[in-house]
């Protein structure tokens, strides 16, 4: 098995081609500049089956799914990019840390958090949500929650235009390797 990446960075939806994918490699760029390593986990590579073949009475019976929980496991840092869906994040999300092994797959991890939404809210409710949801798994979040609004007009050729953004998601880097 090749090594683990110290930052693992989740696409919190299993949406074919997503803007969040798009924003992870974003991301994935400014901890390269940093010289920091990073892993991208694309929950669009869970198994389309996985709900039933993973989970419960299942857990630890899929190979693919087992592939990628096998990057939560060795990572002590995580950056989830989240996409707004019907106000809050993706289920596909929260299935996928329903199939982890409770309670020890993210306590005394550390996570950031960054929302993406196309209306003026930055996802503020899915990362509220997600916040909480890692607070009883006992993972440690970071204050800044990066909420990028209206992403669809502030992401062009595969770079963040707007420079409060930018700025904000450099902020939030630099903390993530330093947490």
């Amino acid at each position: 098995m090749s090594a683990i990446s110290p930052i693992v960075i989740i696409v919190g939806t299993n949406r074919p081609n997503s803007m969040s994918r798009r924003v992870a490699e974003y991301y994935q760029k400014l901890l390269i500049q940093s010289n920091t390593s990073s892993t991208i986990l694309d929950l669009v590579d869970l198994p389309h089956d996985f709900t039933v073949t993973a989970l419960y009475g299942n857990s630890g019976k899929n190979e693919a799914f087992n592939s990628l929980k096998s990057h939560i496991d060795g990572a002590e840092k995580f950056i989830f990019i989240i996409p707004e869906y019907n106000g809050s994040y993706p289920g596909v999300l929260k299935a996928f840390i329903d199939g982890l092994p409770y309670p020890n797959s993210f306590t005394n991890k550390k996570a950031a958090l960054v929302g993406l939404s196309s209306n003026m809210h930055g996802a503020i409710v899915a990362l509220s949500h997600m916040n909480d949801i890692f607070s009883y798994l006992g993972m440690n979040t970071l204050a800044l929650r990066v909420k990028l609004a209206q992403i669809q007009s502030h992401f062009v050729d595969n770079e963040i235009t707007n420079p409060l953004y930018k700025e904000l998601l450099e902020i939030q880097a630099e903390q993530i390797i330093r947490f």
